[in-house]
């Protein structure tokens, strides 16, 4: 079957029909190349979601206040809920097992200025802990510390592009910025994953924040982080068991939905996962469908293949070739034509995802990729059915007398 004959054979019929070997080749090539792209996109979509969350920690909860909307223990409804300094106590003292940090966020928008530089930023007035929900990278000096909280300090941590704008290829570090008008020094200057938006944040001690609002104790929304040891399972008993906690010492009706909100990123990351996944299947299951139409398409050029060469394989036989060597002849030629065909376009394939990169971007498709075994698979799969595609049709025609393919037309 791999005798050199054979071979010769095999080069010389592929020279003698570029055409057909071509078309033949290309259908091949195209169904993996498609597939190869295709399944890359699904993943790069995966991708996407990744790094939509990779920015900030996904073992936490954001906890925001709302508006009741139900009557509830006597309380009318439409009261307007507001958490403060306690609720975080109160937490810290009742899920010691489930916590692992919390911090309380109070978000504002200012002017900050600097000498003649000046524009308007998010300040957001936090605890130290919140460097972990947000991982937060520091550049220079440090984040904001426990002591910035117990002293209530005019310190600031500013966003590397917030230092860009007001300070220009100035060091920042222990220099005084005014924030809605009040003077604060910078002591730290922090870079985020996140983007621009992200860098044009300033963080500044919580307990600095109220002490200016007229020396209140309230806070916007709290950020939570659980302990990652407690698993999915653990981070779901635990928002429920906070909901119930919040609920009942705000008097919120267990049934209204609009008196706080938990937003589990955690949660909210599987779910997207899990829907990335699924259009990955539906992505591949479509990528699937183009290798079935190269299979039968190899097939519908198999079959015109044997039949153009009947009237050969009926002198072969005349001449006491037997079953076996033209069943042979003709499956060795279209695996070899399926083999290569198929890996060409799987490094093509490949190559055209690894060019795309970033380009994608605005179509959610971030970093489009392939695992190479998945590739020689699906490349295989191919090969093998082209095999049976070539294997089918030889087997009829040798199974033809050949007085009758002699007569064949």
């Amino acid at each position: 079957m791999f005798s050199r004959d054979n071979w010769k054979e095999i080069f010389e019929t592929i020279q003698k029909n570029k055409l057909r070997t071509f078309l033949s080749g290309f259908t091949v090539a195209l169904g993996i190349l498609i597939f190869v792209v295709l399944f890359g996109f699904g993943n790069g979509l995966i991708n996407t979601f990744d790094d939509f969350f990779s920015d900030d920690a996904t073992n936490v909860f954001m906890v925001f206040t709302g508006r009741t909307t139900m009557p509830y223990k006597g309380y009318k409804a439409n009261r307007t809920i507001e958490f403060d300094n306690s609720d975080i106590q109160d937490i810290e003292k009742n899920f010691p097992l489930f916590l692992e940090y919390i911090s309380p966020r109070i978000i504002r928008q200012d002017t900050v200025a600097y000498k003649n530089e000046s524009n308007s930023y998010s300040t957001w007035a936090v605890g130290p802990s919140h460097q972990f929900s947000q991982m937060t990278i520091m550049m220079k000096g440090r984040y904001l510390n426990v002591m910035d909280i117990e002293n209530k300090t005019k310190n600031a941590v500013i966003g590397r592009l917030v230092e860009q704008d007001l300070f220009g290829a100035k060091n920042s570090i222990g220099k005084y910025i005014d924030v809605g008008g009040s003077s604060y020094k910078v002591i730290g200057v922090f870079q985020d994953d996140g983007g621009d938006r992200e860098e044009r944040n300033i963080f500044i001690p919580y307990t600095t924040q109220q002490l200016i609002e007229k020396n209140t104790d309230k806070v916007d929304a709290m950020v939570i982080g659980f302990k990652p040891s407690i698993g999915y399972a653990g981070a779901m008993a635990f928002e429920k068991s906070l909901d119930k906690f919040i609920r009942e010492k705000k008097y919120i009706n267990p049934q209204d939905q609009n008196g706080i909100f938990i937003r589990n990123v955690a949660d909210q990351l599987k779910q997207n996962q899990q829907f990335a996944r699924v259009l990955q299947i539906i992505v591949a299951f479509v990528a699937f469908g183009t290798i079935i139409a190269g299979i039968i398409g190899i097939s519908n050029i198999m079959v015109f293949v044997v039949k153009e060469r009947t009237k050969e394989l009926g002198i072969r036989k005349a001449l006491g070739a037997t079953p076996k060597t033209v069943i042979s002849t003709i499956l060795l030629e279209s695996v070899f034509i399926t083999t290569i065909s198929g890996f060409v376009g799987m490094l093509i394939g490949i190559a055209i995802l690894g060019s795309m990169g970033e380009k994608l971007e605005d179509f959610f498709i971030t970093n489009p990729y392939i695992d190479l075994p998945m590739a020689i698979f699906a490349t295989i799969v191919l090969i093998i059915f082209g095999a049976i595609a070539g294997y089918v049709p030889a087997r009829r025609a040798a199974n033809i007398k050949p007085i009758v393919a002699l007569r064949d037309e």
